[in-house]
């Protein structure tokens, strides 16, 4: 077993017999979604450290989007659990990167690859997304190139 799974199934333990339903119902969601990941397909794995790293990404993305419909769709209370439930995720996942440290990678890839303009933005993103990893999101990495490239 993965030690980052391990170390979700052993928080949902100590969250379970500490009675947070709220930290026990996300890090449950989580790891059922870890499990049907290891189920797909035509044959069951065991998942590494960065898949399972993968999939907390991935659930914490869903939170933020839930929560952004849900006071679009003025439910204000239903929009706190969401971000409540991303708070407790975004614990596993790696810093993020801040404004600054993005804008000077993104403007190092550019110097690098000496390109400009919107037709550009596939070749600097395949270039930023490697370093970047999962400490920026897809949406923030394109924006900030749409930026620089000024498109």
């Amino acid at each position: 077993m993965s030690t980052f799974k391990s170390r979700l199934q052993n928080d949902l333990t100590e969250s379970i017999r500490a009675r947070d339903e709220l930290r026990s119902s996300t890090l449950r969601l989580t790891l059922t979604a870890v499990t049907n990941e290891e189920v797909a397909g035509k044959e069951a794995r065991e998942l590494s450290d960065d898949e399972v790293l993968k999939i907390v990404v991935r659930e914490a993305k869903k939170r933020r989007e839930a929560a952004e419909a849900f006071d679009q769709g003025n439910r204000p209370e239903q929009a706190a659990r969401e971000r409540a439930e991303g708070e407790i995720l975004a614990e596993y996942l790696p810093k993020q990167l801040d404004d600054a440290e993005l804008k000077s990678i993104v403007a190092a890839a550019i110097a690098e690859l000496g390109v400009s303009g919107p037709s550009a933005m596939g070749q600097v993103m395949k270039v930023v997304r490697p370093k970047v990893g999962d400490r920026a999101e897809g949406g923030r990495i394109a924006a900030e190139i749409k930026g620089q490239l000024g498109s």
